[in-house]
């Protein structure tokens, strides 16, 4: 009988092939994944100047009183329709189609005013259009 002992192997643990399968999945997972960028609106706020005068040829005021009637730069309409306010509006811009609209409308005028100012706006080819207000505290003054 043989009662001697062997010798037994250490186990041996090759990295070589871990190492190998580890890199594989580290450059799948670059390639596949998507990176995804937050857009955010990028905003140039405007500067108030109070000492300056305002005398801008490109900017047309349309004001929209409580009842729907219209002025522009501050001379009233005799008509209320879209076709009468769209040729008002071509005739009363200086700058052409790079005209910009300035809407002032009251707190309680009709949406549809504010609309029919829009589409005159659109009829005559002016597509620069925007909306003027008033600071919350300074409002019923």
């Amino acid at each position: 009988m043989n009662f001697r002992r062997r010798h037994q192997e250490e186990p041996e643990i090759n990295l070589i092939p871990f190492i190998d399968v580890l890199l594989v999945i580290l450059i799948f997972l670059m390639l596949s994944t998507t990176y995804s960028k937050f857009t955010e609106l990028q905003l140039k706020l405007p500067v108030a100047d109070a000492d300056a005068q305002r005398d801008y040829p490109k900017e047309l005021i349309v004001s929209v009183g409580a009842d729907g009637a219209y002025s522009i730069n501050k001379q009233v309409l005799a008509g209320r329709s879209t076709e009468a306010l769209s040729m008002a509006l071509t005739e009363s811009a200086k700058a052409g189609k790079d005209t910009v609209i300035i809407i002032s409308a009251d707190a309680s005028a009709r949406h549809q005013a504010v609309v029919t100012v829009m589409e005159a706006a659109r009829r005559s080819g002016m597509n620069q259009i925007t909306f003027a207000t008033q600071a919350s505290g300074t409002s019923g003054k």
